[in-house]
């Protein structure tokens, strides 16, 4: 796929990963970047770089996404590339003694805006796209989905049941011109990883968010499935499945030494 003269709309736009990819589809062309995002202010102000438009929007409720796919359409016209990027890094906890957390709202909160986001963007995008004859969706992930996150069950949980929607979304829809790509870097110098303690996440090395977006245009270039900016992450998923135990084991370390470390 190419961008150019294309119509975008980019969720968690206005910093990070979602700011880079704003700029990055400006600078290739898209007739239109729209900036989706709570934080209103920055959105305006990505926007206004990009020569784009702006939305308040909280990816968790179903009614946002409802009108920013509305309003792109009905203003700028049909929304050919959907990136579903906006996440939370919360939940982290290396310390904790329990996989199954103490409250149900991180989970919550996480399955809001990791799982549900991107459902109800297939959900009221889908039917537009079949009846025009395509579209793609972008939908930002984590090596967390493909791996796991030590010391966050709930990003890690919900992260994998974002990779298995993409994944039932690229198969679902692949007869009707929709492609689907998942994003899965590892470390990346965002406000989020600032956020969270020290891990393995950014064990080979934090990208900037524009390598990332570059790495994004490359793949949706390409039209590939996964696109992976830390190009390890293929060899640890195939250490993975080649021997599950092991695997564990050597992640339980990895456990192990963070909380020694976040301990002192």
């Amino acid at each position: 796929m190419q961008v150019t003269g294309k119509v975008v709309v980019v969720t968690g736009g206005a910093n990070g990963i979602g700011k880079a990819l704003c700029e990055a589809f400006h600078n290739a062309g898209a007739a239109k970047v729209v900036v989706a995002d709570m934080d209103a202010a920055n959105a305006r102000a990505v926007a206004a770089m990009v020569d784009g438009a702006a939305f308040k929007c909280d990816v968790a409720q179903e009614k946002d996404i409802v009108q920013v796919i509305e309003e792109t359409e009905r203003q700028f016209g049909p929304i050919a590339l959907f990136c579903s990027n906006a996440g939370i890094g919360g939940g982290f906890d290396p310390m904790s003694e329990n996989a199954g957390g103490a409250s149900d709202e991180p989970w919550q909160r996480s399955w809001a805006i990791h799982v549900m986001a991107h459902v109800y963007a297939a959900r009221h995008l889908v039917p537009r796209m079949r009846a025009r004859g395509g579209g793609y969706f972008l939908n930002t992930i984590s090596a967390a989905g493909l791996l796991s996150q030590v010391g966050s069950p709930a990003y890690s949980t919900t992260k994998h049941a974002a990779v298995g929607f993409a994944e039932n979304l690229a198969i679902s829809h692949k007869a009707h011109n929709i492609k689907v790509s998942i994003l899965c870097p590892q470390g990346v110098d965002t406000n989020m990883l600032r956020s969270i303690p020290k891990g393995p996440q950014s064990g080979d090395g934090d990208l900037t968010p524009e390598q990332v977006a570059k790495d994004v245009l490359a793949g949706l270039e390409q039209e590939t499935f996964l696109i992976l900016p830390h190009p390890q992450v293929l060899g640890y998923m195939r250490k993975k499945t080649e021997n599950y135990d092991r695997w564990i084991g050597g992640m339980a370390k990895i456990q192990a030494k963070m909380r020694e470390e976040f301990g002192k």
